[in-house]
C-alpha cells in the first residue's frame, strides 16, 4: 500500500517518483494498492498526468480538510506558495506572510496536511482487517503521512518504508517557518520517530542517506528519481543559440552570475545578442526578471508560463542548453532536482549552477549529461558559454551520448521492488 499526497490530476514534480513506479511494480510482481486524497488541494494542476495512471490499479479515496482552503480568504497568493513550500527571505517578507508563516510552522506540526492523519488511520485500519497487504510505503512531503505509516505499522505488525522525496528538518525553508523553539524540537522529535520507527528508509540522494545514517540505525537505501524511457516526438532544435530552463525559478535560486556573463557577451560579441535566446519555462519570481531586464537581455527573454508535462518534455529536447538551477546553500547539496533526469533523457547539454559539494555533481558526471559549476567560477562559466557558443556557430552543439540506463524509472522500480521482497 502507497500512502501519497500529490496524485494526478497533481501537476510539478511531487507527482512523478511514486506514479512512475506504481506503472511499473507489476512487472517485478509487486500488485500497488494507492491511497491518496479524496479532495485535495493541489497548488498546480497537469490533467495530462491522469492518462499515466494504469487503467486497473487500486487507488482508495478518503476525505481531507486542508486549512490552507481558509487562509486563501486572507490571501489567496502567500497561501499557495506557502503551500508549495516558496517563501520569500526574512526581509522581504510582508507583515501578512509572516503571520502565515508563524501559523504555518508551529500550529500545523509537521505540516497543514496533520488533520488527514487521524481519518486515514482509521479509514485503512479498517480497509486492512478485510484487504491485507504485505508492506506500506509513505512518502513525504507532506511528512504527516509517515505518522500515518507509524501508526498503522503499530497495529498491523506490517514492514513499513518511510520515504523522503525531500529531506524534513534540514531543507532550506525549514528554518523559514519562524518556528519556536517548542516547534523546532517537535519537528526534530517527529523525524527522529520516523526515522527510528519505520523498518527501510528510501532517500533520493546521497547526502541525505549519509545525514539520516547518522541519526538512525534503520537501514537507509538512496533510489534517485529517474525519467520514463517513453516516445516522445523529436523536435527541430532552435536555430537560436537558446538557454531553457523548465519549472518554477524564484528569486532564490536567481543565478546573477550567469546573467551577468550573458549581458558582457552581449557586449563583447555583436553577433551574440541577435543569436541568444533565454526561455524560462513555468513560474518565474518578479526579482529573476527584473534581473534580465537590468542586464540588457530583455529582448533575449521568453516566458511562456507553465506548460504540460508533455509540452516540457518537447521543450527539453529543443533547447540548445539546459539550464538547472539550484539555491547556493549548504541545506540543497542534497537536492537532486527531479527535472535533472528528464534533461538527461533530452540529450541536450546540461549547465548546472548551485551550492559546493553538490549530489547533482557525480549524476552528470556518472551520465556524462553536463556541467556544474558554482556560484563563484565566473570566469570558467563563462568560457564554458563560449565554447558553446563557437560550437553552435561552427556546426552545432552536440547532443550528450552517456550510458542512461541507470537512471531510467523502469531500472528504478526494480531496486524498489528487490526492497520490497526483502522486508
Amino acid at each position: 500500500m502507497i500512502i501519497c499526497y500529490y496524485w494526478p490530476p497533481a501537476g510539478g514534480p511531487g507527482v512523478q517518483r511514486w506514479l512512475k513506479f506504481v506503472k511499473y511494480l507489476r512487472e517485478f510482481e509487486v500488485e500497488p494498492v494507492v491511497y491518496i486524497p479524496e479532495n485535495p488541494d493541489y497548488p498546480i494542476l497537469d490533467e495530462s498526468l491522469v492518462d499515466e495512471i494504469p487503467d486497473d490499479v487500486s487507488i482508495l479515496k478518503h476525505p481531507i480538510w486542508e486549512p490552507y482552503k481558509m487562509a486563501q480568504f486572507f490571501s489567496k497568493k502567500n497561501t499557495k506558495q506557502i503551500s508549495s513550500g516558496i517563501i520569500k527571505e526574512e526581509g522581504k517578507q510582508s507583515l501578512v506572510q509572516k503571520l502565515m508563516l508563524f501559523i504555518r510552522g508551529n500550529f500545523f506540526i509537521p505540516d497543514a496536511r496533520k488533520f488527514w492523519v487521524k481519518p486515514s488511520v482509521a479509514f485503512l485500519n479498517s480497509y486492512l482487517k478485510d484487504h491485507p497487504v504485505d508492506c506500506i510505503i509513505t512518502t513525504g512531503p507532506p511528512h504527516s503521512l509517515h505518522l500515518v505509516g507509524r501508526d498503522l505499522k503499530k497495529l498491523h505488525n506490517l514492514p513499513w518504508i518511510a520515504d523522503f522525496r525531500d529531506p524534513w528538518t534540514s531543507i532550506g525553508y525549514h528554518k523559514k517557518l519562524r518556528l519556536t523553539k517548542f516547534a523546532q524540537r517537535k519537528h526534530a522529535d517527529l523525524e527522529f520517530q520516523i526515522l527510528n520507527e519505520a523498518t527501510q528508509i528510501l532517500v533520493t540522494s546521497p547526502t541525505t542517506k549519509s545525514d539520516f545514517e547518522k541519526t538512525t540505525n534503520t537501514p537507509v537505501t538512496c533510489i534517485t528519481n529517474g525519467f520514463d524511457d517513453e516516445k516522445v516526438m523529436q523536435p527541430e532544435l532552435d536555430p537560436v543559440f537558446s538557454f531553457a530552463h523548465i519549472g518554477s525559478l524564484l528569486e532564490d535560486r536567481n543565478p546573477k552570475i550567469l546573467w551577468e556573463i550573458l549581458s558582457e557577451i552581449k557586449t563583447e560579441i555583436p553577433t551574440f545578442g541577435q543569436d541568444l535566446k533565454i526561455e524560462l519555462i513555468g513560474r518565474v519570481g518578479e526579482a529573476v526578471k527584473q534581473t534580465i531586464i537590468a542586464e540588457g537581455l530583455v529582448d533575449n527573454l521568453m516566458i511562456p508560463g507553465y506548460v504540460t508535462h508533455q509540452e516540457a518534455l518537447i521543450k527539453q529536447r529543443s533547447a540548445q542548453i539546459l539550464l538547472l538551477l539550484e539555491i547556493d546553500s549548504i541545506e540543497t547539496q542534497a537536492i537532486i532536482p527531479g527535472k535533472l533526469f528528464e534533461y538527461l533523457a533530452a540529450r541536450r547539454p546540461i549547465l548546472a549552477i548551485g551550492p559546493v559539494n553538490s549530489d547533482i555533481t557525480s549524476i552528470l558526471e556518472k551520465a556524462d549529461g553536463g556541467i556544474y559549476f558554482t556560484y563563484h567560477e565566473k570566469q570558467r562559466l563563462k568560457a564554458f558559454i563560449l565554447t558553446k557558443y563557437e560550437e553552435y556557430k561552427n556546426g552545432g552543439i552536440s547532443q550528450t551520448n552517456g550510458n542512461l540506463e541507470q537512471f531510467t524509472r523502469k531500472s528504478l522500480t526494480a531496486k524498489l521492488a528487490e526492497l520490497i521482497h526483502t522486508l
